[in-house]
């Protein structure tokens, strides 16, 4: 069995324009997203944007503006998504107590 201590996946789509503001706007709302990199077409990071539960509803209002503000800059953007991955749950076994006992 192999065990890694990566906690984390990361994801790349490519989008154009508003696209990119919708796809945001959609990843901050997820549950499992940590962070948000978008990039322009020649792979400069333009904005990385951190992403904690707590904090979703205080950030994504600014973010999603800047988003937009940028998405007119270009015509096409790489989004890399880093989300946490669910827990492996550890395998038990199942044991009966022994009768009389």
């Amino acid at each position: 069995m192999t065990v890694t201590n990566d906690p984390t996946s990361t994801t790349t789509d490519r989008v154009r324009g508003q696209a990119l503001v919708d796809k945001v706007k959609e990843l901050i709302h997820e549950g499992n997203v940590r962070r948000i990199v978008v990039k322009n077409d020649h792979g400069h990071t333009i904005i990385e944007i951190p992403v904690t539960a707590g904090v979703v509803a205080a950030i994504a209002a600014p973010v999603v503006t800047a988003v937009a503000a940028i998405a007119a800059l270009a015509k096409e953007w790489s989004i890399e998504v880093e989300r946490a991955k669910p827990p492996i749950a550890a395998v038990h076994e199942e044991r009966t107590p022994e009768e009389g006992h």
